[in-house]
């Protein structure tokens, strides 16, 4: 017997990497030393810092995964992937650097997983960081023929001085939300309950969602909001706190941002729920509360800034085709969140 036999195949490994070089170099920022292949990669800090910092950043893209292997479709999940990192590394205020992917199979699947690598490298463009390197296992037994599981891992850098901690965020703060592209990388298995229990196939086109199916509006990907803040930083505008809205929804997310005794008083009628949570919502019987606790609710990114410069940051991200909007402002309090259905 040999490796082939147990279901690993070396060969087409070689093969794989060499149908993704290509796309691995097109991310590639001066900074980067080497290239694919390496037992590791090198990567040079930037010129120009006087106290860097690095902050690094690791998460997946969850059972979201389920529905492009149910769809064979694999060309967004690699930019949920690379979103859900860069994200909460931009919320110390750093710059994305470099990106690592591990990507793990029951058997390889070169074209399946090519799709996938593309999507993480349009992802790295996206956020301006390096794809540097990254790990593929064939792992037959494991995973059922046809799936796949992702993890990825980002190193950004900030000046210490410019780098976000709790301690900029003041009473009085003006809480600013950017819109999200739908409800990003979260909450998908009680999507994925809901619509199971409910009978209908992904290609199922509900009145709300403008022609577009199941599968399609539940495969799009996570916004990147990496370049509009650090540009919307660079133009002056006093960002004191930012949360990048993921698992948990704003009730998780927005208090790790602010400061000792202070808490966030939210307006839940200061936006209109986009139509897919309100579809989730009455398909599942799920209340508000389960609602704001699970998903994003249409806001994936938060910033806090000072009341006499709202107007100009909202008009900023507007200028960058961004939805920006006004929420809540910061009060005193113990970390909670005031104002959300309970």
């Amino acid at each position: 017997m040999d490796y082939r036999d147990a279901g690993v195949d070396v060969e087409a490994g070689r093969e794989f990497v060499n149908q993704i070089r290509n796309l691995v170099h097109s991310t590639f920022r001066p900074e980067v030393i080497g290239g694919l292949g390496g037992f590791g990669g090198c990567f040079q800090l930037p010129s120009g810092y006087h106290e860097p910092v690095l902050v690094s950043g690791t998460d997946g893209v969850g059972t979201k995964l389920k529905i492009a292997h149910t769809l064979n479709r694999h060309d967004s999940v690699g930019i949920d992937l690379v979103a859900m990192c860069v994200n909460d590394v931009l919320t110390s205020g750093a710059e994305p650097l470099f990106f690592l992917d591990y990507v793990a199979t029951g058997k390889l699947d070169k074209q399946q997983l090519t799709d996938v690598v593309a999507g993480i490298a349009s992802g790295c463009k996206l956020a301006g960081c390096a794809l540097l390197g990254g790990e593929t296992a064939e792992m037959p037994g494991f995973y059922q023929t046809g799936e796949y599981d992702l993890a990825g891992f980002c190193v950004g850098i900030v000046e210490k001085s410019q780098m976000l901690d709790t301690s900029q965020v003041q009473v009085g703060d003006i809480a600013i939300a950017l819109a999200s592209d739908g409800i990003h990388s979260n909450g998908y298995s009680l999507v994925r309950k809901i619509i199971s229990e409910k009978g209908y196939s992904w290609d199922y086109r509900p009145e709300s969602f403008d022609g577009q199916t199941l599968g399609e509006v539940f495969l799009t990907p996570t916004r990147i909001y990496v370049k509009p803040v650090l540009a919307a930083r660079k133009s002056g505008l006093d960002i004191h706190g930012m949360a990048h809205i993921t698992g948990g929804g704003l009730p998780e997310n927005l208090p790790r941002c602010l400061g000792k005794n202070q808490a966030i008083k939210i307006d839940p009628n200061s936006w209109s729920l986009p139509s897919v949570f309100q579809w989730l919502a009455e398909n599942g019987s799920v209340s508000l509360e389960g609602m704001y606790n699970t998903f994003n609710m249409g806001i994936g990114f938060v910033l806090l800034i000072p009341q006499k410069q709202a107007e100009q940051t909202i008009s900023f991200f507007q200028s960058q085709n961004i939805s920006a909007f006004t929420i809540g402002e910061v009060i005193t309090g113990s970390g909670e969140l005031v104002g959300l259905p309970a």
